[in-house]
């Protein structure tokens, strides 16, 4: 029986560890690539009422302050896209801007680039697509008004013109990433009454963004959202029409937006939010209505917030924030 195990189906023990001419140390480095565990993310933050970049770590710890690059401005959208690389977009200051700086792999902010979308104020940015190696920046406001624009970037970072709008116009939402290659757009303010919307918005994996979905979070603009775990993601802060709007709002793996829970930490609106490490995310920054905060709040790959971290950096709100590296 021995001899019949040794060579069941005519392979010997010796030709199973050298199968298809593949040895142990082979398969360990098959095709050339060591299984060394998960790509731990980093993020970065950028521009604001101060414009200064402060850089994630893969656990979590803010950097200090490195003198912004590019023009200032705040209210800016950021959104990871290719493999490692972020791209800011938009923002108000002296005007309203449409230009974009790239962020390579190490964390660096580029120089500007010349518009191509609508300038605007308020936008939100989140990645699509296969590995989510594309983005998508869509709403916002300008001297014409609020509008439902969109603007999709390739995986090399090139942001197409404008896309005429779908949904409810409106400006300083927030959007975030959710399954496995789709995306959602949530909430924000506009001049039409309710002003503050609680409403959602998915993103096919194709980029194309679908119609309102009815409101279940409490409305709210200037809020920040982050994925979390494998495929879900949430909704952070922001302004509500009541004092008691600070709420958070889970997105599960089918972009549905779950009800309302109360939110951990000093509330505050204009925050920046990105991916660190595996799985986890961290938002910070912000306005309490009564100043500008540099506070952080770490959340879990289970979606859970954090009690308040002394800030680092220069305290400030309307500021962007994407995960890079690789």
């Amino acid at each position: 029986m021995a001899n019949e195990i040794e060579k069941y189906n005519l392979l010997a023990l010796a030709d199973i560890a050298k199968i298809n001419g593949f040895t142990d140390d082979d398969i360990e480095k098959l095709n050339g690539f060591e299984y060394t565990g998960p790509t731990l993310l980093k993020g970065v933050m950028s521009f604001g009422s101060s414009h200064f970049t402060n850089l994630i770590s893969n656990s979590g710890v803010v950097a200090s302050d490195v003198t912004g690059t590019g023009t200032d401005r705040y209210k800016v959208a950021a959104t990871q896209y290719g493999t490692g690389t972020a791209i800011f977009f938009g923002g108000v200051g002296a005007d309203y801007f449409g230009m974009t700086n790239l962020v390579n792999t190490s964390g660096v902010v580029g120089s500007d680039v010349t518009a191509v979308g609508t300038g605007r104020e308020g936008p939100a940015g989140c990645s699509y697509g296969t590995n989510f190696d594309k983005g998508i920046f869509a709403c916002g406001k300008n001297f014409s008004g609020i509008n439902a624009i969109s603007n999709l970037v390739s995986n090399s970072g090139v942001v197409a013109s404008d896309v005429s709008g779908v949904g409810t116009v409106r400006h300083d939402l927030c959007a975030t990433e959710y399954g496995t290659d789709t995306a959602i757009f949530a909430l924000g303010y506009s001049d039409v009454s309710p002003h503050y919307h609680g409403m959602s918005n998915k993103v096919s994996n194709s980029g194309v963004i679908a119609s309102d979905v009815t409101a279940v979070a409490t409305g709210r603009y200037l809020p920040a959202a982050v994925r979390y775990g494998t495929d879900t993601s949430i909704l952070l802060a922001g302004v509500a029409a009541s004092t008691n709007g600070y709420n958070t709002n889970k997105v599960n793996n089918e972009g549905v937006v779950a009800s309302d829970v109360g939110g951990v930490g000093t509330s505050r609106y204009g925050m920046a939010a990105s991916e660190y490490g595996s799985g986890k995310g961290i938002q910070a920054y912000g306005h309490t209505g009564n100043e500008t905060t540099s506070f952080s709040n770490l959340i879990s790959d289970s979606g859970v917030v954090a009690a308040d971290v002394t800030g680092v950096g220069t305290a400030r709100y309307g500021v962007g924030g994407a995960h890079y590296g690789t």
